[in-house]
């Protein structure tokens, strides 16, 4: 904890002071261009390899960036998409998975759930990940496999993604752009789905 204090202690010396302004605006409304729906793992830290700041994405995070399909139950991330394209109006919704997931670990290797039932039961939403698995890359070597799968899980999350209600409506009206993102830990770049070619490129082509 201490750590933690330390760090709260250097943002009100030195942070907030030069951004108080900012953050003024910012205490009293929000209005995000962005929706990034990501993992909830340590290691992706989307503020810090897009260069955004306080008040520009709306995150949602979970284990393996899942998307669930709309139906009756009421969860926490349909329930932040519908906020965001209803009442903030974001112009881009992004569903980003990344290297070395441990959810789609789990999901090659259910033994290793055993003693995770929640996990177990969110995961099943991972699923269709095998129906859209992309093909092998060698430049990711030994994790090729894992690789595949998890960007197969973003195509299954993102079309998930356009199928909810507040984001099908937002796509036919023109007011909303859908993304599918890759982002690799180990070399810091970023992938996109491109949905005509039906493969990943990179981001910055």
């Amino acid at each position: 904890m201490e750590r933690l204090m330390q760090g709260h202690r250097k943002f009100l010396a030195e942070v907030f002071p030069r951004r108080r302004d900012q953050f003024h605006l910012l205490a009293e409304t929000q209005a995000p261009e962005w929706l990034f729906i990501t993992c909830s793992d340590s290691r992706v830290l989307p503020d810090l390899f897009l260069g955004t700041g306080p008040g520009d994405l709306f995150i949602t995070r979970n284990a393996g960036n899942v998307v669930p399909i709309t139906g009756q139950d009421v969860d926490g991330v349909t329930a932040t998409i519908e906020y965001a394209v209803e009442v903030l109006k974001v112009k881009h919704a992004i569903l980003c998975g990344h290297s070395d997931c441990g959810a789609m670990k789990a999901a090659l290797d259910r033994r290793s759930l055993e003693k995770l039932p929640k996990a177990s039961r969110w995961l099943r939403h991972v699923e269709a990940a095998f129906s859209h698995r992309q093909p092998l890359n060698p430049a990711d070597g030994a994790s090729a496999e894992l690789a595949a799968l998890i960007r197969g899980n973003v195509v299954a999350q993102w079309l998930n993604l356009k199928a909810q209600p507040s984001v099908a409506r937002a796509l036919v009206e023109g007011r909303l752009t859908v993304h599918g993102w890759y982002y690799d830990i180990l070399t810091g770049h970023i992938e996109r789905y491109d949905e005509q070619m039906r493969r990943f490129l990179p981001l910055l082509g």
